[in-house]
């Protein structure tokens, strides 16, 4: 028998979600959508995920409502892609899932730390910043990298802009070799 690609018998709000975001490589884009990430190619230089794939994917999360599609830089032919509302509104579950992981699923501490970036300070366990007491939303936190960042396995140009400091939700300008961009993404 083989595997459904749905939880068409679960009657849960959580098999529901996983129904938008529960596919491979969907939540590494949304949270690279958090991380400022909007073009078709850097996503895909920095996910080194199949082009094939990564369209499908972000051809669901738009369908979903959890990305917006609009022309890049006044251009016909190439997208940018951003959060909806509702896509924002999985920071939270993102932001639990990688404390999670820095817990028990890595080695030599947080690979990204998350601050406030009225106070500096970071963020406890739940997202919230412990010395204004406010669950801190995405627009302010800083991000930088932990102490268990492995800066030299990754050095695509968004990893590389990645490792400054950087507010979430603000578009980032990778540090390409090249001029201009790469290929569009495919139409269709």
């Amino acid at each position: 028998m083989a595997l459904g690609t749905d939880y068409a018998q679960q009657d849960c709000s959580l098999a529901r979600a996983l129904e938008v975001v529960g596919e491979r490589w969907s939540m590494l884009i949304v949270r690279d959508a958090f991380y400022g990430v909007r073009r078709f190619n850097d996503f895909l230089a920095h996910l080194d995920i199949p082009r094939a794939v990564l369209t499908g994917r972000l051809r669901s999360l738009v369908a979903a409502g959890v990305l917006d599609k609009e022309p890049y830089q006044q251009s016909p032919v190439r997208y940018g892609y951003g959060l909806t509302s509702a896509g924002r509104e999985l920071w939270l579950p993102i932001y639990a899932l990688a404390r999670w992981g820095e817990r028990h699923a890595s080695d030599g501490g947080a690979r990204t730390v998350f601050s406030h970036a009225t106070c500096g300070t970071r963020l406890d366990i739940v997202g919230s910043c412990p010395t204004c007491c406010v669950l801190v939303a995405p627009e302010d936190v800083m991000m930088r990298p932990g102490p268990g960042a492995l800066t030299e396995l990754r050095q695509d140009p968004v990893s590389r802009a990645l490792g400054r400091p950087h507010r979430l939700l603000a578009p980032i300008e990778p540090l390409s070799e090249t001029v201009g961009e790469q290929a569009a993404e495919p139409v269709g």
